[in-house]
């Protein structure tokens, strides 16, 4: 593991990947006991935002912290709706045109403020500009968005019907769950080749020293710009699959300020410098608001949030790994004393040749 612990390529990385296949076979298979549907709605939201978190730490574990996603996020899930709405275009379709629009919009954000340079909390802040710009447009809109109140994408299930292939709705929501799982495993793998690639590495020079970065040959902003369109349109696709699931789109809830810090302080929280940080902050955040919603019901508005803040304040301060992060940290060094135990014997009577192989491990 590195100095600045940005990476973690001891032993956990292994463990990583042995337990995300481990989850997919017990998330797979977990239908088959027939468990209710609330527990499999959960297992569903888990995923989602998984995906979500997971795709906004491609870019933001790279030095790219946006408070932008949630425009992302509200692009894709407004542009599938009002072209199922009002043109009778199938969502799956709708999500290419997303993909398309949300890359434009990520290329008209991130190509002024790469080529000006404009990084750390300036770059966060137009980010952060942006979200509520989507915000207010998509308000202003209310002949064709619903404004404030929302929208609701027009049904295609008739009477007794289960599966609407075309309209992307299934009545049946174990269908939506192995649909998401293969989505959030998609988004574990591109977490990993983006890890394992000369962007990181890139990126990683950038961060530190952008003008050396450029004077050994690295493009600077052709990285960079590749990184957001990547990640916006990751996180775009997961603003389609909510509005088609959740059957409704509300841009407080999926284009404001609000989601896009929910993002940023989701994958603080489990970790952001590992593969599935991510995905430990969905579940924590999804489990923390269900048992605040158990506790204190819907009467005191804004004790959630408040409760988010202070939490987001204690893991920078105490776990600025996060709970994963800091997990995974502690297994590599306990992995590694045990390492140095077995090893100082072993070298003390190892002949040459041992020796040499004994270095040589990992």
């Amino acid at each position: 593991m590195t100095s600045n612990s940005t990476t973690f390529d001891g032993p956990s990385r292994s463990l990583q990947r042995n337990l995300a296949l481990l989850c997919a076979a017990i998330i797979f298979c977990i239908p088959l006991i027939q468990p209710g549907q609330y527990i499999i709605h959960l297992l569903i939201m888990c995923l989602m935002w998984s995906y979500i978190y997971t795709s906004w730490s491609i870019m933001g574990r790279l030095g790219l912290v946006s408070f932008g996603h949630g425009a992302f996020l509200g692009v894709g899930a407004y542009t599938g709706v009002l072209l199922w709405n009002y043109l009778g275009v199938s969502p799956w379709l709708g999500a290419l045109a997303a993909v398309v629009v949300t890359a434009l919009l990520a290329v008209l954000i991130g190509y002024p403020c790469f080529r000006m340079k404009i990084v750390g909390h300036y770059f966060a802040l137009v980010t952060l500009a942006l979200s509520e710009v989507v915000r207010l447009i998509i308000i202003g809109l209310r002949d064709y968005t619903g404004g404030s109140l929302g929208m609701t994408p027009r049904t295609a299930l008739a009477q007794g019907q289960e599966i609407a292939l075309g309209a992307m709705q299934f009545a049946d929501k174990r269908i939506w769950l192995y649909l998401v799982l293969v989505c959030w495993l998609l988004a574990l793998y591109v977490w990993h080749r983006v890890d394992r690639s000369m962007a990181r590495l890139a990126l990683q020079a950038i961060s530190e020293q952008e003008e050396a970065a450029a004077s050994i040959g690295i493009n600077v902003r052709a990285v960079k710009l590749g990184l957001m369109v990547l990640s916006a349109a990751m996180t775009c696709l997961g603003g389609v699959l909510y509005a088609q699931y959740q059957l409704y789109v509300n841009p407080e809830n999926l284009s404001g300020i609000g989601v896009s810090l929910q993002m940023v302080f989701g994958v603080v929280a489990g970790g952001m410098f590992v593969m599935l940080g991510p995905t430990m902050g969905a579940v924590f955040l999804l489990l923390l608001s269900e048992g605040l919603r158990l506790l204190i019901g819907n009467d005191l508005h804004g004790v959630d949030l408040a409760i988010y803040g202070a939490l987001l304040v204690i893991f920078i301060i105490f776990m600025p790994k996060g709970i994963l992060g800091t997990l995974l940290h502690r297994y590599d060094t306990y992995v590694q004393k045990r390492r140095a135990k077995v090893d100082v014997p072993a070298k003390a009577s190892a002949t040459p040749a041992a020796l040499s192989v004994l270095e040589s491990r990992p």
